[in-house]
């Protein structure tokens, strides 16, 4: 397995750096198109699932919690309040700055670290590497996957290649 730091914040920071390009194209396409890049913000695969922001606010969370609990800092405190296109990508950035304060002997070493959690009220715990690989990255992936099929259903010219870089 490769190193906590490089299956952690090094996976969140290549994907939201991604992520953060196909917002960039998203934009473009609706400065091409003459079309408000804000209608975007609201919009949702299907009428039961949360909507782009949403998903953002989430991926962005789950990238910063788990490197917070994995390097044992106190996760950060986001307010859920992107209400623009342009504060979309601003919290992505500020995922990204965040990210970067990160060194590899920081989270490194983490896999029997003992994650508190709470679900539905219940306080629950595990070891770094389940809460990475069995919670953190499966709702992060979730999230940005969602994301990017929000955009490219909204006809956004972004590929495999987009997701993948």
């Amino acid at each position: 397995m490769p190193s906590m730091y490089a299956a952690s914040v090094g996976v969140f920071t290549r994907q939201l750096t991604n992520l953060l390009a196909q917002l960039e194209k998203a934009e473009a396409m609706a400065t091409e198109r003459k079309f408000k890049v804000e209608t975007l913000v609201n919009q949702r695969l299907i009428w039961d699932m949360a909507p782009l922001s949403f998903q953002i606010q989430n991926a962005t969370d789950h990238a910063k919690g788990a490197a917070a609990r994995l390097s044992g800092r106190e996760v950060p405190s986001w307010p859920d309040d992107e209400k623009t296109y342009g504060d979309l990508k601003a919290r992505v950035k500020k995922a990204l700055d965040y990210l970067a304060t990160f060194k590899p002997e920081d989270v490194d070493g983490s896999e029997d670290k003992v994650i508190a959690l709470k679900r539905n009220g219940e306080d629950y715990t595990l070891s770094g590497q389940d809460y990475l690989l069995g919670r953190a990255q499966q709702n992060f992936w979730f999230h940005v996957t969602t994301a990017y099929n929000i955009l490219r259903a909204n006809g956004v010219p972004i590929g495999k290649s987009d997701y993948t870089k």
